[in-house]
């Protein structure tokens, strides 16, 4: 069994790459475009039914340390469906924003779990390890799916587990990996972080949420009225709700976006490319607004294997046609499985227990009457980083109970 399977490289040690955040961003317009495949990848998602959850951002990322490993027809059908541009330093662009975006660690805390588990005695290329070492502080591990599958489900689920301080547990549900199983991605993603303008628990009452025209249940609803980032127009209204940050740099924003109607969400849905436009900082205004929003704890366990095939990343999951040879040297291996599991908590506090405080100035007079943003039927909601505007998580809320 090659060594390279456990050589161990911390992030830290990675080598840190010296341009500017503005160079950075720039880059990273051009070589990698995380949203355009978050998009892509919810259109194939909405139709499950219920809530959803996940960080279209993290899958990326971290199918990004597998196109290493990939040559041929399956690496160009890998940056098609990834949104890749296969003339541009991809890797080095997604250490830069990595590390722009875990930099941020005093005001809020995003900690990301990435790795590739290799059927042991397995000889990966040192190309391929260190470069997963370098950009991505990520280390290729040996798993014996041979000999000991439920084995090795049990270690990749104990290193995400504490990737993750115990908050995605079970990532690998029996079944998943068998005997066959040559190559596996593992990702888990979990966010803590404080709202800039916390809601008062005192606030906080049961009021209806329209699970459709003719059915509503009663759900924690937050309350706060305060300027906020706003932009509407016939189908809908949508809040920004801004996290804790270190500094005058701007950090990481919840958006919200809200039907105007009731049964209003499968017609946004179905249009997610105006999605990107809503986001854009200068369409929102800065108004008095009376926000509610629903408390609610998601969380989202995810196969994306079909979601992958049928945006065209096919060969890669294809025994006879799978081209990883930049990996082992050898055209014999293909993924099996991509599992992803995301969870968050949304309360008064922000998505973490603890204090935090707002205070907002307004002028006193005669004022417009503020404008009313209730969260009280079907909505999505995304997390995005503001400076690079990437989308580091998206999600719906059908039912804040379930």
């Amino acid at each position: 069994e090659s060594e390279t399977h456990e050589k161990e490289v911390s992030p830290a040690s990675s080598p840190t790459s010296l341009i500017t955040q503005e160079q950075q961003m720039e880059n990273n317009a051009v070589s990698i475009n995380p949203n355009a495949f978050a998009l892509d990848l919810y259109a194939k998602l909405k139709d499950k039914p219920g809530n959803l959850f996940f960080s279209p951002y993290s899958i990326s990322s971290a199918l990004a340390m597998t196109y290493a490993g990939a040559s041929g027809n399956t690496k160009t059908q890998m940056a098609k469906t990834l949104h890749f541009d296969v003339n541009q330093n991809i890797h080095q662009d997604f250490s830069s924003l990595n590390k722009s975006l875990t930099a941020q660690s005093e005001a809020y805390q995003l900690n990301i779990a990435n790795a590739l588990w290799g059927q042991k005695g397995l000889a990966f290329l040192i190309e391929f390890v260190d470069l997963n070492h370098e950009y991505y502080g990520a280390t290729l591990k040996s798993a014996d799916f041979k000999g000991a599958t439920e084995t090795a489900r049990q270690t990749i689920n104990q290193w995400v587990a504490d990737q993750t301080e115990n908050k995605i547990k079970e990532l690998f549900v029996p079944g998943i990996l068998n005997q066959q199983t040559r190559l596996v991605l593992t990702n888990a993603i979990y966010f803590k972080g404080n709202w800039q303008f916390p809601f008062e628990p005192e606030n906080t009452s049961e009021l209806p949420f329209h699970l459709s025209t003719d059915s509503k249940v009663d759900v924690p609803t937050m309350y706060r009225e305060g300027e906020f980032k706003y932009m509407e127009n016939q189908d809908l209204q949508i809040i920004e709700l801004p996290y804790q940050k270190n500094d005058s740099q701007q950090s990481l924003s919840m958006l919200v976006i809200l039907p105007r109607k009731v049964d209003g969400l499968s017609l946004v849905e179905e249009k997610p490319e105006q999605w990107l436009s809503y986001i854009e900082p200068q369409r929102f205004k800065s108004e008095k607004v009376k926000v509610y929003l629903p408390k609610f704890q998601l969380e989202s366990a995810l196969q994306l294997k079909d979601a992958l095939e049928n945006l065209d990343m096919l060969d890669a999951f294809d025994l006879g046609n799978a081209d990883f040879s930049a990996l082992t040297g050898k055209k014999n291996l293909a993924l099996s499985a991509v599992v992803h599991k995301a969870f968050v908590e949304v309360n008064e506090e922000g998505t973490e227990a603890g204090a935090a405080t707002g205070v907002v100035v307004t002028l006193r007079g005669i004022l417009p009457p503020p404008i009313e943003f209730r969260a009280d039927h079907p909505f999505i909601f995304l997390i995005k980083d503001n400076r690079s505007d990437s989308i580091l998580f998206l999600g719906r809320v059908i039912d804040p109970l379930m």
